[in-house]
Formats: structure tokens, sequence, C-alpha cells
């Protein structure tokens, strides 16, 4: 197994390599890099199955690198000091990342996932979803990276018509396909697709509002139904909110 470090302090790259080879017992072969020109001449001439990637560098930033390569092959898991922005990307792409100072432990079972996933050749597409999110890009094609136990799906946000709590995972239902199981909780999805206009009509239940067909009064604070018919309750609390926000929707 080959693994390269890039950062662009010296000192970490130590504290990285040192964690690295008491995770692998000194069996891997680890190299390094100090930024964006010295990683691409690295990854090309190493041709590492695993690089853990600074993003903020000297010469440029971890996604510059990135965009300098061809057809890369390897697993990717990002370092960050809390880059917020670059975080909300990550989370879209399901790219893995560790923040800034790197625990041991996180970085084991980052590790561990990496050489599990070494041969699911996903990365291109998971990149082309982080570097769009990345640019702030909102085009109707955008898309989020979901993963059940032995798959990776690659979504358009377009085609999502709710997403529903199931204790710590949560469900998505889609426009024409089969319902998606993820082990994420709804929290995590609610803050990531929020800025694309998702709400919370009810505590477990996430809904795209271009899916919603029809404000049903029946109730006290109402049922939505969605394109392909599904039904959506609406809590009291959210009741006005959700009135408001269809009322206003162009």
């Amino acid at each position: 197994m080959k693994i390269l470090l890039v950062d662009n302090e010296a000192t970490i790259r130590q504290i990285l390599k040192e964690m690295v080879t008491a995770w692998s017992n000194g069996m891997h072969i680890i190299e390094e890099a100090d930024g964006v020109a010295t990683g691409r001449e690295k990854i090309n001439s190493f041709n590492p199955d695993i690089v853990l990637l600074d993003v903020e560098m000297d010469d440029g930033t971890g996604f510059d690198l990135l965009k300098q390569l061809v057809s890369p092959a390897f697993q990717l898991i990002f370092t960050t000091a809390h880059n917020q922005y670059a975080i909300q990307a990550f989370r879209f792409s399901a790219i893995d990342y560790l923040l800034k100072p790197v625990d041991p432990a996180d970085l084991h079972q980052a590790l561990d996932k990496a050489v599990a996933n070494i041969s699911h050749d996903t990365l291109q597409k998971q990149l082309a979803i982080l570097l769009q999110q990345y640019a702030g890009k909102n085009d109707a094609d955008r898309q989020i990276v979901l993963k059940d136990v032995d798959k990776t799906y690659f979504i358009r946000i377009s085609d999502i018509l709710y997403c529903e709590a199931e204790g710590s995972y949560t469900r998505f239902y889609l426009s024409g396909a089969e319902p998606l199981f993820v082990s994420r909780n709804l929290r995590s999805y609610e803050e990531l697709l929020a800025p694309a206009g998702f709400i919370r009509t009810h505590h477990s239940c996430l809904v795209n509002p271009a899916k919603i067909k029809i404000y049903d009064r029946k109730t006290d604070s109402g049922t939505l139904i969605l394109e392909g018919g599904h039904t959506i309750p609406v809590s009291q609390r959210k009741k006005d909110f959700v009135l408001q926000l269809l009322e206003n929707r162009k």
C-alpha cells in the first residue's frame, strides 16, 4: 500500500506520518509533498493508493491540485482546519475529511474505510460533485452522493421528493426510482439541503417544495401531497411556515 501526505506544514506531515505508520505497523510506503505543484508531481510518479490532502496550502488549495489530475484512481482523505464551506462540499460528495488537529482514532477509521474502498472506482464522479459544490454552482443537475451498505449513488437534488427519518438513518424517496436507505440522520441532510430550498414540515420529514402538488386542509395542521401521490404530514408548529412558503412560491 502506498500512501501520500500532502500538506504545506512539515510539522503536520511528520505527525500524520507517525500516525499512519502506527496504523500500518510500518508495513506501508509513505511519501510526502508540501503543496500543489509537488503534490501533482508526486502523485504522477508515486501512484499512491491513498492520498491525505490538505485544503489550504501556500501555492493553492487541494481543489486546485485535483483539477490538474487526469483520471485520479486513489482513495482520498482531506484534512482541513475548520473550513466550513469546504466541509459542506465534502458532505455533498461523501468524500472523507478530517478536522485539524487530526485525532489518531479518526485517522485510523478513515484509513480503514479507504482500504475497504480501494476497488471502488467512484472518485472522479465524487470529485465532480465536490468541485461543483465548492464553486457554489446551483444548476438544475446539481447532485449529492448517497451511500448504502453496498453501493454509492449519484442523485440529482431535483429528483429528491422527500427524506424521512428512521432513527439515526434516513430514507430518500426519489422521482422514478426506489427509495434509498442511508446511515446518516435527517438533521445532517437538512443542513445540506436547506440551502437548496428543502423544508422540514414535520420532525420526521424533509420535503422538496418543488414536488408539492396539493396542500390538503382536512386535518388540523394539513397534509402535503407530492408528485407520485406521497402524503406528508405538516406539524402544527410548521403549518404557518409551510403555508407562507407555498403562497409565495413562484
